[in-house]
Order: C-alpha cells, then sequence, then structure tokens
C-alpha cells in the first residue's frame, strides 16, 4: 500500500541521536575526537619524517602530493593593489568603482576580488552619506530649535 492510499497520517519530525538537555551545551569548543588524539599520539615521533617523505614524494612527480603540500602553504588570499581616488575630502564612488572595473578588465584583479572591492566601496560610500544627512539633520533640528525659542519669547 503506497502512503497516498492510506488514512492521512501526519509524521512527527525524528530527532537524530540523543537530543541535549536544556542547559547542556554540548562538547567545548577545541575539543578533539578520540580517534584524532590517538592518530596525534601515534604520528607525533614521526611529523618530521612524515613530511620529508610527502616532500620527496611531490618532487619526484607526484602530483597528488604536491597539490596538498601547495595547499597547505600558500596563502588563500592574495593581496592586489588597486589605484582608487583619494578617501579625503569628497569622496567619487562612480570614480571608484571606474577603477575597479578598469582593474578587472586589465586582469589586474579577480572577479571575486572585483565584488568584495565594490561591496567596500559601497558601504564607504553609503557611510559618507549617512555621516552627511546626520550632519544636514543635526543643522535643520537646531535652525528649528532656535527658531521654537525665538517664536517663544515672542
Amino acid at each position: 500500500m503506497r502512503r497516498s492510499d492510506g488514512p492521512d497520517v501526519t509524521q512527527l519530525p525524528t530527532t537524530r541521536g540523543r537530543p541535549f538537555t536544556n542547559g547542556n551545551p554540548g562538547r567545548k569548543p577545541g575539543s578533539k575526537n578520540r580517534s584524532t588524539l590517538v592518530a596525534e599520539a601515534l604520528l607525533s615521533d614521526e611529523k618530521d619524517e612524515l613530511l620529508r617523505k610527502a616532500i620527496e614524494l611531490a618532487k619526484a612527480g607526484d602530483v597528488q602530493m604536491l597539490k596538498f603540500l601547495l595547499e597547505r602553504t600558500l596563502p588563500k588570499e592574495r593581496s592586489v593593489r588597486v589605484e582608487l581616488p583619494p578617501t579625503v575630502g569628497d569622496f567619487d564612488a562612480v570614480a571608484a568603482m571606474e577603477a575597479i572595473l578598469v582593474a578587472a578588465t586589465t586582469g589586474q584583479i579577480l572577479p571575486s576580488e572585483v565584488s568584495e572591492l565594490a561591496s567596500i566601496v559601497a558601504a564607504y560610500a553609503r557611510t559618507l552619506d549617512i555621516t552627511e544627512l546626520r550632519l544636514r539633520l543635526e543643522s535643520i533640528e537646531k535652525i528649528f530649535g532656535d527658531l521654537k525659542d525665538h517664536l517663544g519669547k515672542q
């Protein structure tokens, strides 16, 4: 019999494993599994020898080992330099975005770096706009406060 043929029974969600009791935060951050602790204990004396062997394999042409070693030694991110307009004084967000696009089209930076830089420039421009609006609002409030005081004296 298929489920759709039987009566309409609402299934209750099942919990996987034993749920924590209230107030029990679970495992402490940074704690390790038993298997990890055992592996570390067994390999603690062999680290240098294993690393030398991995380097030998990579030098001998083992591409997977070379990739493994490079992924762990090279930095994940790279430093890029893009000439943006000065941020002191009147900041021109459009000119900054144009500079980022020029850097992208000339191959100076990657598309992922373009999006990160563009979001930074946009956030900075929003911050400047909000600051300017706050200053203008404070100025208006001061003018109306002074006007209210002046009219109240008459």
